[in-house]
């Protein structure tokens, strides 16, 4: 892990919460965590995608976000992809045949995607390592960002009952945690609500 961290992120050490969330995930435990932008949030998911067999399913509600965190990702030498409607029907059909030929280690979706059974059904065929819901307060009608397709969600621990899922947010009320955790059907998270604290940042 520290070896990754170190080759291919360009990091000596961890910020807070880091390891703790990557080794809960490494040990195919659902996870939970509250932590601010800038956090580090993204290297929690890409850095055990890395590591574990498979491809690591990200659900994100950015497609601007999307197209940053793939840069980056294939900048560090992941082989990573996006799969939104900005991509035409040739560059999509180029990367689902790299995931289906197992050339992809993260892939990133938005969730109008993961509500379509025949993409549903198409993963089922797929060795996949990890789900990551980014953006997970999307998911709450209690949340400031409520996005309907996001409760197709609901299905993924019963879908995918043997992979992990990490939920990530910057911003959940206890309410909206529970209620969260309670939509994904995340079993037995680890929870983190990390300090909301920035040293970069200051009035």
């Amino acid at each position: 892990m520290h070896d990754t961290l170190k080759r291919v992120f360009g990091f000596q050490s961890f910020r807070p919460n880091q390891e703790d969330i990557i080794n809960h995930i490494l040990k195919k435990r659902d996870v939970f965590a509250v932590m601010s932008t800038g956090g580090g949030k993204s290297l929690c998911y890409q850095l055990p995608a890395k590591i574990m067999k498979g491809t690591a399913v990200v659900i994100s509600p950015l497609i601007s976000l999307m197209k940053d965190q793939v840069d980056a990702a294939l900048e560090n030498g992941i082989a990573a992809a996006f799969l939104n409607s900005s991509l035409s029907s040739q560059e999509m059909s180029a990367v689902n045949h790299k995931l289906h030929n197992r050339a992809l280690e993260l892939l990133y979706i938005a969730p109008e995607r993961f509500a379509m059974p025949n993409f549903l059904e198409s993963l089922r065929s797929v060795p996949l390592s990890l789900f990551a819901v980014d953006e997970a307060h999307c998911i709450s009608e209690w949340g400031h960002d409520f996005r309907p397709d996001y409760l197709s969600l609901s299905n993924l621990t019963q879908a995918f009952p043997n992979i992990p899922v990490a939920a990530f947010t910057a911003t959940a009320t206890p309410n909206v945690q529970d209620d969260i955790i309670n939509k994904i059907g995340l079993r037995s998270p680890y929870i983190v609500r990390a300090s909301f604290n920035r040293q970069n940042l200051f009035y």
